[in-house]
């Protein structure tokens, strides 16, 4: 944990807040924080500063704070991921989060589990869990928001293109496509396929609304590698 974030429900002043359950274990068992330490916090949403912690014992911990620093910026990205299958997924909720970036579509696509769509992990605390998460690793307070859709045809066909209007649209696929461009400065739409990739129709959909293929290379990634592969190269 690389900042201490708050949650608007932890303060009970504008200046002062009081934190239970994961981070005052945290605080106890891995910073071995005392009364009198300072702590880099953020406020969930908002900014980023300091702490002082007046008080701490195995029931809550009390710290005065002051946020006067803003996050760090997002990546001008939005990021359409094929829903990876559950384990898989809390891994990349906090890789987007901690990586900056601001939207994240989870899309169906047929090489889909029908039950990856039923795992608690989709539940919007679940979600916001792991987020958080990757808030912590990465010091940012703003979290990406994440939309779920169920229907790749209607998605793709009636609000992608408005979706993608103004960026450079791409679709992470293997195959002999050109090489995914490096350090762009533009906005981007990227789609990325699950394991194994889109399949043509799916390629053929992305393609009509306005993106464009690109590859990393011969070797096929885990979609967990390849989210990270591809944003580190375009940014």
């Amino acid at each position: 944990m690389n900042l201490l974030l708050l949650e608007p429900t932890d303060l009970v002043e504008h200046d002062r807040a009081i934190l239970h359950g994961r981070r005052l274990k945290h605080l106890l068992e891995v910073h071995r924080a005392e009364a009198g330490d300072n702590l880099r916090v953020g406020l969930v949403g908002g900014a980023m500063g300091t702490g002082c912690l007046l008080r701490l014992n195995g029931s809550e911990a009390e710290l005065t704070i002051s946020l006067e620093q803003p996050p760090p910026a997002k990546l001008p990205i939005t990021l359409l991921l094929a829903l990876p299958r559950p384990k898989m997924l809390r891994r990349v909720l906090q890789t987007i989060a901690s990586m900056g970036v601001p939207r994240l579509v989870l899309l169906n696509s047929y090489r889909v589990e029908k039950s990856f769509w039923q795992t608690p992990f989709l539940e919007p605390p679940a979600i916001h869990e792991q987020l958080i998460l990757g808030l912590e690793q990465a010091r940012d307070t703003i979290l990406p928001e994440v939309l779920l859709e169920k229907r790749f045809k209607p998605f793709v066909e009636d609000r992608l293109p408005q979706l993608a209007t103004g960026s450079l649209g791409l679709i992470g696929h293997p195959g002999s496509y050109p090489p995914c461009p490096r350090a762009v400065t533009e906005a981007v739409t990227l789609a990325i396929g699950p394991e194994g990739g889109w399949i043509p129709y799916e390629v053929e959909k992305l393609c009509a609304a306005g993106l464009e293929p690109v590859q990393l290379g011969e070797r096929i990634l885990r979609v967990e590698t390849a989210v990270a592969a591809l944003l580190a190269r375009l940014f």
